[in-house]
């Protein structure tokens, strides 16, 4: 195969991966002027940390651990959203720093302001009824909105899809949610008055961290973000309606953080682990599912795509069409790792995925029209000679995992999330 229809195929595509970030970004303007916000963002939340620390160092190791660990299957999941083409760890680092140090910073004292606004021009009571589902939503939005702009301006050519803001957006929410969930828990020490008590921060855990955070900042910023990608990739459309995705995006992340801070049905179902379950249901599912059937159409058309090039080498070494098929869903690539662990062991369930993912780093480097694939298909064929080694020499799902397979999945995993969360709520006194 020549380079010249990689390339034309690659001009055509809905979606082109562009090259790796290299230290030239240091050139870039935009470089450094976020960088200065990081800065100073980590200048504030040292001060705030370092009173916390001074008076309760105990409920602050505390917290830090608890919600730094919460982080890390956040971290795996969003990171992982995006398989075939991955993000640069470097700015998925730089999109949770953006939410973790300048989004929160600019929101304390912003949402405060904004507040206070809203009770002199309306009331006391209106604020104070909903002052939080008001101002909190509109400053901290738009703050999160402008990390994935952050993003898209020092390193554009890593913005070449709607998930590519989907998870930059998430990123950009998690380090919110994560700092500001420790920032609230040290509150709640503070006003127990308790002195130096981890109590309040395990309480804080499980209700803000573990029940909300299920579908709460991440999900917030993961909506606003695929609006940004839409405006930044989407050039086939024209500008009036690629900006009016982008606002219907930020403006649908504002309207669910609105409908999740709100007074709605805070006393209206009663008392008891089900009542809180139900309102925590009604108020986080719209921009679950919503976030949901985004990533799943990004991701479709991504793999679409990408699964086209690597099928143009017709070469059963690197590529079979039956691992092919696998790699199209993360369903399918996850059952194709356990069947491989099933017939071979663990060294083949790790083989399994090294050769998906240089089979997904192939596809992206023929997108880019690279001439020279030899590292790449070096690295396929290597972990295809491992598999061979170990009496298992194709990846992939084996027969019967049909579509039910994935829906009974789905539907346990539902279940067993409502039941972890019905017995959290209940451990708290909601029942």
């Amino acid at each position: 195969m020549t380079a010249e229809p990689r390339l034309r195929s690659a001009r055509s595509a809905p979606v082109q991966p562009g090259p790796d970030p290299d230290l030239g970004l240091v050139r870039s303007p935009a470089f450094w002027i976020v960088l200065a916000l990081l800065l100073a963002g980590a200048v504030r939340m040292c001060l705030i940390t370092a009173r916390f620390a001074e008076a309760y160092p105990r409920a602050l190791l505390t917290a830090t651990a608890l919600f730094a660990l919460l982080a890390v299957p956040f971290w795996f999941v969003v990171s992982e959203l995006d398989f075939l083409e991955r993000e640069p760890p470097a700015l998925l680092v730089l999109a949770f720093a953006w939410g973790g140090l300048v989004a929160t910073t600019v929101s304390i004292p912003g949402s405060a302001a904004l507040d206070d606004i809203i009770a002199k021009l309306g009331s006391p009571h209106l604020a104070a009824d909903w002052g939080a589902a008001l101002a909190g939503p509109t400053v901290e939005e738009i703050a999160k909105t402008l990390g994935v702009v952050a993003v898209v301006l020092i390193a554009r050519a890593q913005v070449n899809s709607v998930l590519d803001g989907v998870v930059y957006g998430a990123m950009v929410g998690l380090g919110f949610q994560i700092v500001e969930d420790i920032v609230y828990a040290m509150g709640a020490v503070a006003l127990a008055g308790r002195g130096d008590a981890v109590e309040p921060v395990v309480t804080t855990f499980l209700l803000r961290g573990f029940l909300s955070g299920v579908w709460s900042h991440t999900l917030f910023g993961a909506l606003a973000g695929a609006g940004i990608g839409y405006l930044v990739v989407r050039g086939d459309r024209n500008l009036r309606t690629r900006m009016g995705v982008a606002m219907l995006a930020v403006l649908g992340a504002w309207a669910s953080h609105v409908l999740w801070n709100s007074p709605l049905l805070r006393d209206g179902l009663g008392n008891g682990a089900l009542a809180l379950l139900a309102v925590l249901v009604f108020k986080g599912l719209p921009p679950l599912l919503l976030i949901w059937l985004l990533v799943r159409a990004a991701h479709d058309r991504e793999a679409d795509y990408y699964t086209t090039q690597l099928a143009t080498l017709d070469d059963p070494e690197l590529v079979t069409p039956a691992e092919l098929e696998a790699l199209k869903f993360g369903s399918r690539r996850a059952s194709a790792r356990r069947h491989a662990r099933v017939r071979a062991g663990i060294r083949a369930r790790a083989a399994v995925r090294r050769l998906q993912r240089a089979q997904a780093r192939l596809a992206v480097e023929i997108s880019r029209g690279t001439p020279d694939l030899t590292r790449w298909c070096h690295e396929v064929r290597r972990q295809r000679r491992t598999l061979t080694k170990l009496g298992h020499p194709e990846a992939v799902v084996p027969e019967g995992r049909g579509p039910w397979r994935r829906t009974a999945s789905t539907v346990f995993s539902t279940a067993l999330a409502i039941a972890v969360l019905w017995a959290a709520i209940s451990t708290l006194g909601g029942g």
